[in-house]
């Protein structure tokens, strides 16, 4: 009888001595332009895929190889294999920041076409220090947002101004209870707590019309869209347990904003 022994797949590590070539502070400088570009994608809101390719990329760009980083939506783990440098990162804000996402991966494909480090890390410092969106502007999106889903839901011109109030109006919430608290939940459920009042309030004064439409639309900036998507691509290219923690999350978003909205209709 004969026994078949499964094959491991795969080729074992190998150890090489670092480029003598390559000076301390040269490494360094790699590192933490690599660090702190994953660190701004993932505090932005990027896929974990996304964030480990374009770190590994800096650093073979550099000439730096065996490089290894394991990313999770709260820490990241890099290291440059060689050279002994190791650093854990533990990340405690994120957003949804698509443009600072792609401002970085443009950093990182000008990298790949010869940028020199110096220059690399005087505009990853620019991109950190820069603030895309001013409250004003997030707040006007909010009610714009809001219209924009009253209109495609089928709402009448007369909840338009209950629209943009309640979304404009969540989204300035939100962002004034962030300040205070890191526990999304709360700044969630407020939020919706707020968009119903008012549109409760805004229907019992005449000001509005379809009750369901306008709250549905008030909250859509709100709904977690990009936590959804990014969980099941994650999930697709096999990052299971980053694609399950942000499938939770947005769990916990959706149930933070039904549970808002629940009870201004439970004590109406």
């Amino acid at each position: 009888m004969s026994i078949e022994v499964g094959r491991v797949s795969g080729e074992l590590e190998v150890i090489e001595a670092p480029d003598e070539v390559l000076g301390e502070d040269f490494v360094r400088d790699v590192f933490y332009i690599a660090i702190n570009c994953g660190k701004m994608l993932l505090e932005s809101g990027a896929e974990t895929y996304r964030i480990e390719d374009t770190m590994l990329r800096i650093a073979s760009n550099y000439g730096i190889g065996n490089a290894q980083v394991f990313v999770t939506p709260t820490v990241i783990i890099f290291s440059l294999n060689d050279y002994a440098l190791t650093q854990t990162l533990r990340i405690e804000e994120r957003s949804n920041n698509l443009e600072k996402v792609m401002v970085v991966n443009e950093l990182s494909r000008r990298i790949s076409d010869g940028l020199p480090l110096k220059q690399a890390i005087k505009e990853m410092e620019k991109i950190h220090n820069t603030r895309f969106f001013p409250l004003w502007l997030l707040v006007l999106s909010g009610g714009v947002i809001g219209i924009m889903f009253l209109l495609l839901f089928d709402g009448v011109a007369k909840d338009i101004p209950a629209a943009f109030i309640g979304g404009a109006g969540g989204v300035f919430l939100m962002e004034g209870i962030q300040r205070y608290t890191r526990v999304q939940f709360f700044t969630e459920f407020f939020a919706a707590l707020y968009i119903a009042t008012v549109a409760v309030i805004l229907v019992n004064l005449d000001y509005g019309l379809m009750l369901d439409t306008i709250i549905i639309a008030s909250v859509m900036p709100l709904v977690p869209g990009v936590l959804i998507t990014n969980a099941i691509r994650e999930m697709i290219r096999g990052h299971l347990m980053a694609g399950i923690m942000k499938g939770a999350e947005a769990g916990l978003t959706a149930i933070a904003i039904g549970a808002g909205v629940g009870l201004v209709f439970m004590l109406a």
